[in-house]
């Protein structure tokens, strides 16, 4: 069993680097932006080194980023995870859910178990007509705004959460029908913000400033919870959603009608509820960030997009003006690949994570010493930026991860956008797979034109993921027959 959450241990070790200004009782809080910390913690390892401390009042942060430190903190002998001060926010809201649960709650294996299966090749491929069907219903909503500016963060999110929505619980939230957010997704992105904002503060502060937005928080949470059990009560009831394609094969069945093999044990409604709001927040805000950073580097880079449009073309040509790709052509798509996984270089969605001492242990060749229950943050988004992947790292380039030039690199990168370990993200591939659908047909159908206002480095928000705000393309569509005759 790991250590309950609470402050861990204090070790005496060498004093570590730490950002300038500590003032004492309050440490290093001024020198944090509370709606971009890692970012801010992005600046501070590029200045201070692999290894440094971050103070919160009283409150010790230890943050890893050099390669070398990380292998060794990943090493699941010695090390798990640990549920980070920012995830704790989110248990009230999705408790022992998969992505919340701490290592000793029962839950967590029991609806590994369960839902493992869920996506396997064979469960994939069953949704993969949802993921189609969605994608039609974006196209027909961009077709209406051809040769104008489309939010590029906000349709995305609204593609992903119907993907989810539909193929995971039979549920569509209508996003491509309504005007304005569904009632659920504005109080699911309050309390993702909220969150966000409030993990870094002293829990002194948390209590004496923002009562209104406290008491929303509380009304948004509960509100919600009311909403997944009704899609589960309605679910026992036998009542399905006519825009899930996928119904009786959903993750939302696996979780009613199949037992843990382990244990014999099936989950209870709580637990169902827990593992429903966990897929819909970070199975969604994932896949919507890709899209969204993928969609601007394509934009301002139009070398990149036109040899992912050469590699669509030459495989799919345009005999029809909508073709229907098959679930197997989605692997071959090796160059788009190569995008998606350069986006997640520069900009891993999940910044980082947090492990823990499973007992006494040291990293860097006994210089630092930790106690069993301390725990570190693996700084993701600046280690996918270390030296060793180059003089370029901070530059876009698709061709990093062509497989020559990763043996050239001989393991020692670290490359760890969907977490590390047992409790790396479950649905990992289910992401790729529609990420690259998606990226797909908009780039077959569209042409795209970035904002020349817009700065990416200066427009990223952090609720619990990475997200660009304020990306806007204009989108023509390509000229399909004069493509369709030279791919002839």
């Amino acid at each position: 069993m790991t250590s309950t959450p609470s402050a861990p241990p204090r070790t005496s070790r060498p004093s570590l680097p730490r950002p300038r200004f500590r003032l004492p009782l309050l440490g290093d809080l001024l020198t944090i932006n509370p709606a971009k910390p890692t970012q801010t913690s992005l600046k501070d390892a590029q200045r201070l080194g692999p290894i440094f401390e971050r103070m919160i009042v009283n409150y010790p942060m230890i943050v890893v980023s050099g390669p070398q430190l990380i292998a060794e903190v990943n090493d699941d002998a010695t090390w798990t995870k640990h549920v980070g001060v920012l995830f704790k926010k989110l248990r009230p809201i999705a408790r022992d859910g998969l992505f919340t649960a701490y290592n000793y709650e029962p839950n967590w294996q029991k609806a590994h178990n369960v839902l493992a299966p869920g996506f396997t090749q064979e469960a994939m491929r069953s949704y993969h007509g949802t993921m189609l069907a969605t994608l039609r219903e974006l196209v027909d909503y961009w077709d209406y705004r051809i040769d104008g500016w489309v939010d590029v963060p906000e349709d995305m999110n609204k593609f992903t959460l119907e993907v989810m929505a539909r193929t995971g619980f039979g549920y569509t939230f209508d996003s491509f029908q309504r005007s304005g957010d569904h009632p659920f997704v504005e109080a699911m992105m309050r309390g993702l913000t909220y969150i966000n904002r409030n993990a870094n503060l002293p829990p002194i502060l948390q209590k004496s400033i923002g009562y209104r937005q406290r008491a929303q928080h509380e009304r948004d949470k509960r509100y919600v919870k009311d909403v997944v059990d009704d899609v589960v009560a309605r679910r026992k009831a036998g009542v399905r959603v006519e825009a899930n394609a996928t119904a009786g094969s959903d993750l939302l069945e696996r979780m009613l009608s199949q037992p843990d093999p382990d244990s014999g044990e099936p989950l209870d409604e709580i637990n169902i509820r827990n593992q429903i709001l966990t897929f819909l927040v970070a199975g969604h805000e994932t896949s919507a960030g890709v899209l969204a950073f993928a969609l601007h580097f394509l934009a301002t880079r139009p070398e990149i997009a036109d040899r992912a449009r050469h590699e669509i073309d030459a495989k799919w040509p345009a005999t029809a003006e909508r073709p229907e790709f098959a679930y197997e052509d989605v692997a071959r798509l090796r160059y788009l690949r190569r995008v998606v996984d350069e986006t997640l270089r520069l900009w891993p969605i999940a910044p980082g994570y947090f492990r823990e001492a499973k007992e006494d242990t040291v990293i860097g060749d006994g210089a630092y010493p930790f106690k069993k229950g301390e725990w570190v943050f693996v700084l993701t988004l600046a280690a996918h930026r270390d030296s060793v992947w180059g003089s370029d790292a901070d530059d876009f380039d698709p061709d990093r991860f062509l497989p020559e030039r990763l043996r050239a690199l001989d393991r020692s990168y670290v490359y760890k956008p969907f977490g590390t370990g047992m409790r790396a993200c479950i649905g990992r591939q289910f992401a790729y797979h529609e990420v690259l659908l998606a990226l797909a047909t908009l780039l077959r159908r569209y042409e795209f034109e970035p904002d020349p206002s817009f700065r990416l480095d200066q427009n990223i928000s952090e609720q619990i993921t990475l997200k660009p705000t304020g990306l806007r393309l204009r989108i023509r569509r390509r000229d399909l027959g004069e493509q369709s005759s030279q791919s002839g």
